[in-house]
């Protein structure tokens, strides 16, 4: 029944650290906020996907608390969801892009407040009203 010595637990000390570790890969998304090279302009980058700073309206942290409702009955299909189960809070970004039918990205990140106040400095400030229309 099996192999003696050696060769019976062997395979468990190969395979079982390759699989963890390729598990561990695959769950890993970079979430950070660049400078793309040739505009200049600063973008949010959530794994391959980038959104330019300019388009970032509304940003709301949500708990985990509030995340089994924000990713359930309030969640726009049309959203670009980033969820890993194992973080915590979310963060909602309003889209203000006219052009883009995405209403919001839900992304998982461990620092919510300290992304959430980068984006809020970076996003363009509203225009300001002209005298006739006041």
């Amino acid at each position: 029944m099996g192999y003696p010595g050696v060769r019976a637990w062997l395979p468990y000390l190969i395979v079982l650290p390759v699989v963890v570790a390729l598990l561990l890969a695959l769950g890993r998304i970079k979430v950070e906020v660049r400078d793309t090279g040739e505009s200049g302009e600063p973008e949010l980058w959530v794994g391959d996907a980038h959104l330019p700073l300019r388009f970032v309206g509304e940003v709301d942290v949500i708990d985990r608390d509030r995340k089994r409702k924000a990713l359930g009955p309030e969640l726009d299909p049309a959203a670009f969801v980033v969820h890993r189960g194992w973080v915590g809070p979310v963060l909602r970004i309003h889209l203000t892009d006219p052009a883009d039918p995405t209403p919001y990205w839900v992304i998982s990140t461990r620092r919510p407040e300290q992304l959430a106040g980068l984006l809020r400095e970076h996003r363009p400030a509203p225009p300001e009203p002209r005298p006739d229309q006041a």
